[in-house]
């Protein structure tokens, strides 16, 4: 299994500036009541302890189990489509595409969570910034670590509570923040606005950023690569996605690709040579059933076994495709099929971005722009997983078509796949009725507005700059 490089911070109480952390990871646990900006900032090692703080958030236990941290806001995504289904529990309103007035409580988690790590990399950022004491090399790796996550956590709000990109880019979109703390609030930026600020972040982040991490929950120039790819995927940006998308995976499918760690649960991020950038847990250190899709997933070793796949992605796999990790509970409706592509325990890793997501990107830009290019890219692909797989002839929208139907074989329970391409390509997403909810008479239609949320009333109410009238006609 997976060694994790502990580092602890308990609580940090920094007057004005500065962002509690709770014990993290560090060789020797040393915890400390409190930590003063000298020491946090001082060296290298102060920092990166810091650093582990706030990717603690990511995966920590924020309000409830449906809303506890950044696999939340992705299991939210992944119900609300037709290829998975829930039974009960958790996520329900979410997978009746109903929760999204201001007073419910995922705009309330999403905005406020967020905004919560965004001010804690702020901090983060104006401390290393100003440290005397740590050598600038040190400073622009460390730096570039920060300005990557700033970056993925406003994609994430760009994505949550507006229309997607290219519907149209001077939409009102969530406030900017780039200082801790602002005694006052922001009003709302533009989508422009916001992926100009999310874009120079990233362009900073490689300009100065190291492939050096300390393991794969940490943010590396890998990384960033790879949020520039999704990024300029949501924009329309073709060539450039192609070119991030390739820089991100290096270029060679055979290197990345391992198909053999297919059937070993999906838990262990150190075991798997796909996986990019990941939450981890141990026995000691896990956020327990706050962490989704795991618990929910693995109906035949989560405790809650509500999580069902609908048979008609089961049914687009072939017999020899490694990735056809689906069981039947013997039942003739939509509690037939279940998947054991992952393996839950309360030490599984979880990964939040992996090579062959990185393919597809290059593959689907390469749709745009070199079709036959895009043809020997996901055969690729294909062929890794599936020996019997024959390369493609599609032409068109066809080929497009049969791109993102590989993404949802290949990334279904990790990201919302569905949500993210249905709403990206302003598409619909409507469900067969092999679901408990199947919402035949009212579909997701495409740019539905329930593709995002509404700003939380708890923003409106607290932030002056932000008037009542920001959700009238949302």
């Amino acid at each position: 299994m997976k060694t994790i490089k502990i580092y602890f911070i308990a609580l940090i109480s920094l007057l004005s500036v500065f962002q509690s952390c709770r014990q993290e990871y560090l060789n020797e646990p040393k915890p400390t009541d409190a930590v003063s900006p000298e020491v946090v900032y001082g060296s290298k090692e102060g920092a990166t302890a810091f650093l582990s703080g706030i990717l603690r958030s990511t995966r920590g236990q924020y309000t409830s189990t449906d809303s506890g941290n950044l696999t939340s806001l992705y299991f939210a995504r992944t119900v609300k489509g037709n290829d998975i289904i829930l039974s009960g529990s958790w996520f329900l309103f979410d997978y009746a595409n109903n929760n999204r007035e201001p007073n419910y409580r995922r705009p309330g988690f999403t905005w406020n969570y967020l905004y919560n790590i965004i001010n804690k990399i702020n901090a983060f950022i104006q401390g290393v910034s100003e440290s005397k004491s740590i050598a600038e090399e040190d400073k622009k790796a460390l730096l570039g670590q920060a300005y990557t996550m700033r970056a993925w956590m406003y994609f994430e709000l760009s994505l949550e509570f507006q229309h997607t990109y290219t519907y149209d880019p001077n939409l009102p979109a969530p406030p900017i923040y780039d200082m801790p703390n602002s005694v006052e609030g922001k009003g709302m930026s533009t989508q422009k606005e916001l992926y100009d600020f999310i874009n120079a972040d990233i362009q900073k982040a490689l300009d100065m950023g190291s492939f050096d991490r300390v393991n794969k929950s940490y943010f590396n120039k890998q990384i960033t690569y790879g949020l520039a790819a999704r990024v300029n995927q949501v924009m329309g940006n073709w060539v450039k996605a192609a070119e991030y998308a390739h820089a991100a995976y290096g270029g060679n499918v055979g290197a990345v690709l391992d198909s053999s760690m297919y059937g070993n649960g999906f838990d262990d991020m150190d075991a798997n040579k796909e996986w990019m950038l990941a939450i981890p847990q141990s026995s000691d250190q896990s956020a327990y059933y706050w962490i989704a899709p795991s618990v929910f997933m693995d109906v035949a070793g989560a405790t809650y076994k509500n999580g069902f796949i609908n048979k008609s992605l089961v049914n687009s796999f072939s017999d020899t495709d490694v990735r056809k990790l689906f069981s039947s509970t013997g039942r003739t409706n939509y509690l037939q099929y279940y998947t054991t592509k992952f393996k839950f325990s309360f030490s599984a890793d979880v990964a939040l971005m992996r090579t062959p997501e990185m393919i597809l990107i290059e593959a689907e830009a390469l749709y745009h722009t070199n079709p036959n290019a895009a043809h020997d890219l996901l055969y690729e692909l294909q062929v890794n997983r599936d020996p019997s797989a024959v390369k493609s002839t599609n032409t068109g929208e066809a080929l497009l078509n049969e791109i993102l139907l590989e993404r949802r074989k290949e990334l279904y329970g990790e990201m919302g796949v569905e949500w993210y391409d249905a709403k990206r390509l302003r598409r619909g997403l409507p469900r067969d009725p092999w679901h408990r909810v199947n919402m035949a008479n009212d579909p997701l239609m495409p740019d539905d507005k329930r593709f995002f949320l509404k700003v939380p009333q708890s923003e409106i109410d607290a932030n002056p700059n932000i008037p009542a009238s920001v959700n009238d006609g949302r």
